[in-house]
């Protein structure tokens, strides 16, 4: 029997553009807008100190300084918050690949988007991560705008966006969350723009299920990429 884990790292990704969101975003990174009376990033913090996280890392390229004036002393909540500059901008998968020498050969961490806001029960992503140990484990949703994520009946995700066309027995909404073992990063090639979603393909193709699925439909899931949808926010409690 495998000793059981605990994810100790999550990598938030900080380091987009936010272009839907401008003008808001011209002189703010997006995971930094305010909702509730603080920033949108310090609610997946949160969220991820509930499962044990115990620090956090974030890349960074447009306006990085913010980044430093909303943590000044490195850390949120007494966890550590470590930021990689990226001059050149990475996407995801990229980026994780960037960030790798800050993490153990053998770590599973939680890549948790910057720009979302939810409280879905997330123990239950990582325990589906460690029954089996894939490369991958997504945190899907049955229901939301964008079911494009398909998943057949061993739980394995079969396809994403349609593009290697193996349709599964669901189809599934990404939320943006995901556990993933540090071993999936060697597949990344380094110092150059790379998608998480085209790293999944890749992976699914060469090696099915590579990556799997928890679908975890309990809890609320807000994804705050459109102007709509983040002055819906606007009126969110502060903790």
């Amino acid at each position: 029997m495998r000793e059981s884990r605990r994810c100790k790292t999550a990598f938030i990704p900080g380091a987009g553009l936010g272009t839907r969101l401008r003008p808001l975003t011209e002189n703010c990174p997006k995971p930094l807008l305010p909702v509730g009376g603080r920033p949108v990033i310090t609610y997946a913090m949160d969220h991820l100190i509930t499962v044990g996280v115990e620090r956090f890392i974030v890349n960074t390229h447009h306006r990085p300084g913010r980044y430093r004036e909303t943590f000044p002393d490195g850390a949120w909540r007494g966890r550590p918050v470590l930021f990689r500059h990226e001059p050149v901008l990475l996407d995801t998968a990229g980026g994780l690949k960037n960030i790798e020498d800050l993490l153990a050969g053998d770590e599973a961490i939680v890549c948790y988007n910057g720009d979302v806001i939810s409280d879905l029960p997330l123990g239950l992503l990582l325990e589906a991560h460690e029954r089996l140990r894939p490369e991958a484990t997504l945190a899907l949703r049955s229901t939301g705008p964008l079911l494009n994520v398909d998943v057949n009946a061993r739980g394995e995700v079969c396809d994403l966006r349609g593009v290697l066309q193996r349709r599964g027995t669901g189809r599934f909404l990404f939320t943006g969350i995901c556990a993933l073992e540090t071993a999936l990063l060697r597949h990344i090639e380094p110092a150059r723009p790379s998608s998480i979603i085209d790293l999944f393909i890749g992976r699914i193709r060469s090696h099915p299920g590579s990556v799997r699925a928890a679908v975890i439909d309990g809890g609320e899931w807000t994804d705050i990429g459109s102007p709509e949808a983040y002055h819906r926010l606007q009126g969110a409690p502060e903790a």
